[in-house]
């Protein structure tokens, strides 16, 4: 198999790697993406994903130099924060995410016929209860480009979240996360935390956390759990 190098540092820590059984076989087309080595220091451990071999020797030197809640930037992405930029709400209406300073997020690509859907609409709904008088906000994104697993218009989207899942927290006008209509917000974040999981958003519900000056500190997985980032949720709305 052929190696790859990566150009960034992934700052999720390895425990939240793990091979997970979909809820549902409409994501059969899912493959869990990655299955890592405990031994990530080793030179001789070996991440696998879709196909390809990657020895750490390559990326160990990287590792090494991040070792907190671990905040590695890409250089573009430092310049800028997530308030900078301005979206469509699922209204159609034009909000700037300037309004969110001072707040914690957690952006979450979400989907409405997916496995996964409502294990985390329950969940985000749930932690977004818990911690939204703390700082907390979650902004979701519906996207169709995974399965086609948020086929409807935003009216549906917005019924279905708001009634079935009884979400108070924003949800913007559908986007694309991958490929070349990808919409900046996501183009910054991706850029400021790719290196394991690359440049590809993987599939629905794919999570990042952004602390109060609106830089991300963390990216998880589509199979990380709402629930399993809870500690980290509590670490940033204390800070």
């Amino acid at each position: 198999m052929a190696s790859m190098a990566f150009s960034s540092v992934y700052s999720a820590p390895l425990h939240m790697f793990t091979q997970t059984k979909l809820q549902s076989s409409s994501d059969s087309s899912f493959v869990p993406f990655l299955k890592a080595s405990s031994k990530f220091g080793s030179s001789k451990s070996t991440f696998f994903q879709h196909g390809f071999s990657i020895q750490s020797s390559n990326i160990s030197g990287l590792v090494s130099k991040s070792r907190y809640f671990p905040m590695v930037y890409a250089r573009a992405a430092a310049e800028k924060s997530i308030h900078d930029f301005t979206v469509k709400d699922i209204d159609g209406k034009d909000v700037s995410l300037s309004k969110f300073k001072g707040k914690v997020l957690l952006i979450v690509n979400v989907a409405s016929k997916c496995g996964l859907t409502s294990s985390n609409y329950t969940e985000l709904s749930h932690l977004y209860e818990k911690y939204k008088t703390q700082g907390l906000e979650i902004l979701a994104f519906p996207c169709n480009q995974f399965g086609g697993q948020e086929p409807g218009s935003n009216p549906e989207i917005k019924q279905f979240a708001c009634t079935r899942f009884k979400a108070e927290f924003p949800i913007f006008d559908k986007v694309d996360v991958n490929g070349p209509s990808t919409t900046p917000v996501y183009q910054f974040l991706k850029s400021s935390a790719g290196g394991i999981l690359g440049d590809l958003i993987k599939w629905n519900f794919e999570k990042f956390l952004v602390d109060k000056n609106g830089k991300v500190v963390e990216r998880y997985p589509p199979t990380t759990s709402p629930f399993q980032i809870e500690k980290d949720i509590q670490r940033l709305v204390a800070a």
